[in-house]
């Protein structure tokens, strides 16, 4: 495992924000849901998509907290520009569950 400084670690933006939108992501290669979230004031609305349709759909999804890196560059995902990284671990069958906070928290909070 490569090892790396406290300010490496630093300059990753991991924050929290809230799934306002999302919606069934046909065009993708693999099964995705496009995703609206909100992290707050600072950062605003920002879209991304997940291959996470095994464990979740798009209406359990709103309204739902989500933690996502925030300053990576956007990225072109078929049709879709995606400007935010949502975080998550891949269960047993090595599916994607998400990383969310364990109690309800201010959208935008940085991860520390």
């Amino acid at each position: 495992m490569d090892k790396i400084s406290f300010d490496d670690f630093m300059r990753v933006d991991v924050r929290v924000g809230t799934v306002t939108r999302a919606e069934p992501f046909p065009e993708a290669r693999k099964p995705a849901i496009k995703l609206w979230i909100d992290f707050g004031g600072e950062i605003g609305e920002k879209k991304s998509s997940a291959q996470i349709t095994k464990h979740y759909t798009p209406e359990t999804l709103i309204g739902r907290q989500v933690m996502a890196v925030v300053n990576f560059p956007p990225r072109q995902i078929g049709p879709v520009m995606s400007e935010v990284l949502v975080l998550g671990l891949p269960d047993g069958d090595k599916e994607i569950v998400l990383l969310t906070p364990d109690m309800v928290v201010p959208d935008g909070g940085r991860m520390h």
